[in-house]
């Protein structure tokens, strides 16, 4: 999918790590306007949904592995 045209309406993003820190909406999202912007922890469970809107992001690759 093109990301100038995504929405909110789309219900799952796939990201990588150089997509973080995470917030919805994203800058490449045509309706960034649509609900405050919100920063969502992704990094310890690979995945988390907008409180707002809904959309799942999920993080290629899965959680993030501590090195300690």
């Amino acid at each position: 999918m093109d990301p100038v045209k995504r929405t909110c309406k789309e219900r799952q993003v796939e990201l990588t790590a150089a997509d973080l820190p995470l917030h919805c909406p994203l800058p490449s999202q045509k309706v960034w306007n649509s609900h405050p912007r919100v920063f969502l922890p992704i990094e310890k469970t690979g995945e988390v949904l907008c409180p707002y809107c809904g959309t799942r992001y999920v993080l290629k690759g899965g959680a993030a592995r501590s090195g300690h």
